[in-house]
C-alpha cells in the first residue's frame, strides 16, 4: 500500500484486548491510526494492546463496554466522539456466543449474540457515522460459519450471516456519505477463542482444516489484519458491500469439514 493511500485520523476495534481485533488494531497504528481499544471482561489483554499500539508511536485509549447492553455501547460511542478527533475507521471484531447444536439452542443464546453481533453493530453505526468523516471506512468481521455449516456454530454462524446482510444494506445507505462499508470473513483463524472452539492444536476439526487447506495451516491474526489495513486505506475507495474471504482457500473444499450431526 502506498503511503499516500494509509489511513489517518482514529480507529474504534471492538473485541481488541486478543486474538483478530488486536492485530488489526496494532495493523491501523503501524498506518498512522490512533486507535481506542475496546474490551468486555479482559482488562489485562486491553493494556497490552494499548502498550503495542503506543509502541507504534500511535495514541491509544481504553475502554470497558459490554456490548450486550446499549447503555455501555452508548457510553463507548460516547467516548470515542469525546476523544478530540474525527473516527475515521470502525471495526467490529467483538463476537460473543454459545456453541450448540441446534436443539439445545435456547432464547437467550440468540438474544446475546444477536445483540452483540448485531445489535450492537446498527448502534454504534447509528452513533458514530453521523459525525465520521467522508473517506472513512467501516469494517465487519465475520467468519466461515456465515456460508458454510460448522458443528455447533448456528446461532453464531447465522448471525454473522446476517451482519454480512447489514454490510451490504449499510454500503449503500451510508455511500453517499462517503463512508464505505465491507467486511471480511476469516477462515480458521489461530486465536485462543478458535483453538477452543476446534478442540486444541491437534484436534480433529483443526487436522481436518489443515488437510482442506491449500496452504495446509491456520491462518494468523495478522493475515486478517492486513486485509483490514487495506479496507481502511483509500486504495479500497471504490469497494462497497464486499465480503473478503480470508481463509487460504479451505472453503473451497469446506464441505467436508462437517463430519455429521454427532460430532463432539
Amino acid at each position: 500500500m502506498s503511503s499516500n493511500q494509509k489511513a489517518s485520523g482514529l480507529a474504534l476495534v471492538t473485541g481488541s484486548a486478543r486474538g483478530i481485533g488486536r492485530a488489526v488494531a496494532c495493523r491501523l497504528a503501524q498506518d498512522g491510526l490512533d486507535v481506542v481499544v475496546h474490551y468486555r471482561r479482559d482488562q489485562e489483554g486491553a493494556e497490552a494492546t494499548r502498550a503495542l499500539v503506543e509502541a507504534e508511536g500511535r495514541r491509544a485509549a481504553v475502554v470497558r463496554a459490554d456490548l450486550e447492553s446499549p447503555e455501555d455501547t452508548k457510553a463507548l460511542a460516547e467516548a470515542v466522539r469525546g476523544a478530540g478527533r474525527p473516527l475515521s475507521v470502525l471495526v467490529l471484531s467483538a463476537a460473543a456466543t454459545a456453541f450448540k447444536p441446534v436443539p439445545d439452542i435456547r432464547a437467550h443464546h440468540l438474544e446475546r449474540t444477536y445483540r452483540v453481533v448485531l445489535g450492537a453493530l446498527l448502534q454504534l453505526v447509528q452513533e458514530l457515522a453521523p459525525t465520521m468523516p467522508p473517506g472513512s471506512s467501516i469494517i465487519t468481521i465475520s467468519g466461515t460459519g456465515a456460508s458454510h455449516v460448522i458443528p455447533r456454530y448456528a446461532v453464531l454462524g447465522s448471525a454473522k450471516a446476517a451482519q454480512e446482510a447489514l454490510v451490504r444494506y449499510l454500503a449503500v445507505e451510508l455511500a453517499p456519505r462517503g463512508i464505505r462499508v465491507n467486511g471480511i470473513s476469516p477462515g480458521i483463524i489461530k486465536t485462543d477463542s478458535t483453538l477452543y472452539y476446534m478442540g486444541g492444536e491437534e484436534g480433529p476439526l483443526m487436522e481436518e482444516a489443515r488437510r482442506l487447506s491449500p496452504v495446509e495451516r491456520p491462518g494468523r491474526p495478522e493475515d486478517v489484519a492486513g486485509v483490514a489495513s487495506f479496507l481502511a486505506s483509500q486504495d479500497s475507495d471504490y469497494m462497497r458491500g464486499q465480503i473478503l474471504v480470508v481463509d487460504g482457500g479451505l472453503t473451497l473444499g469446506m464441505p467436508a469439514l462437517y463430519p455429521g450431526p454427532d460430532h463432539e
